[in-house]
């Protein structure tokens, strides 16, 4: 069969959308066009995704190779297609066998030996991949990320020869079972710290305790920072939902993966930072300072109220 489909995600602010990614094999002059409104990332996939088949050991079909990342419409970014791309070329050229990856999405880079990097945004992904009742394949440094998404199958891989030989059963591969996110909490500061002010500290208690926007007035140097410092210790740990909430955003956010379990954020902008470092957004979304402070403390140092 000249043509195979893989799942994969894509990467829109915290939400992982569907792509669907298209390989045909056509005869012609050996060439391989990608379309479906890649960004530059995606569009050196095809060297390294190239470069990766040949190094595993597999042949790189020598035919007129067409990718498409569908729908066409959604701007694709990052690394994060490279192993469903090569899974494709690979199913399409009968090297892998289709129907194995008929229930799998796939996340994951590609370097030139084949070994699997990590990828970040693997959070949201596999939540949606749960919700769609699928496996998700993903790099081993991702796994344990990928696990928080509780019921959900993991297959974690670190090369691409791994990947093709459990769909080859060769060497299949067991579901990933997590040792859990360490809950190692760094302790918040404590307001027992802070001397005096008792007005100040009635004012953070009653603030924690019914969920309040809180408002410190004074000159520099009286101490609102130290105060503010001191709320999210005042405020109950995370619930699962929560948690699972503010990991998501720490997902997309950072270039690393999960390795601790989320606290409540504080997050401090300097007074200069613009109105896009503060709700994010752009061409491509992020995250700015209040979704980072999501469930946690935002603390506006001297802002110009307006």
């Amino acid at each position: 069969m000249s043509l195979a489909i893989i799942n994969s995600r894509a990467q829109v602010g915290v939400q992982a959308p569907a792509v669907s990614v298209e390989v045909h094999l056509a005869n012609g002059l050996p060439s391989l066009t990608l379309v479906g409104l890649p960004e530059a990332a995606v569009k050196e996939s095809k060297d390294r995704v190239r470069s990766a088949i040949l190094n595993a050991g597999f042949n790189f079909p020598a035919r007129r190779i067409t990718l498409n990342l569908a729908p066409a419409d959604l701007p694709k970014d990052g690394g994060r297609f490279d192993l469903a791309i090569a899974l494709g070329i690979l199913a399409a050229s009968l090297q892998v066998p289709t129907l194995a990856l008929d229930n799998i999405e796939c996340l994951g880079e590609l370097a030139l030996s084949g070994a699997v990097r990590p990828v970040r945004g693997v959070l949201p992904a596999a939540l949606a991949a749960r919700k769609a009742g699928r496996t998700l394949l993903v790099p081993r440094a991702n796994a344990e990320e990928a696990c928080l998404a509780s019921g959900l199958r993991v297959i974690a891989v670190d090369h691409l020869l791994e990947a093709v030989a459990h769909f080859n059963d060769q060497a299949p591969i067991a579901p990933y079972v997590t040792d859990g996110l360490q809950q190692c909490h760094v302790p918040y500061p404590d307001l027992k710290e802070v001397q005096g002010q008792l007005a100040a500290k009635r004012a953070l208690l009653i603030a924690a305790a019914g969920a309040h926007n809180l408002l410190l007035s004074g000159p520099p140097g009286t101490g609102k920072t130290l105060l503010a410092s001191r709320l999210p210790g005042l405020l109950p740990p995370l619930q699962e939902d929560e948690a699972l909430e503010v990991a998501a955003i720490q997902s997309v956010s950072s270039h690393k993966p999960l390795r601790h379990w989320p606290q409540r954020p504080f997050r401090q902008p300097h007074h200069s930072a613009s109105g896009p470092a503060l709700v994010g957004g752009g061409a491509k979304p992020q995250p700015g300072e209040i979704t980072l402070a999501h469930h946690g403390v935002l603390f506006l140092d001297e802002f110009e109220l307006r």
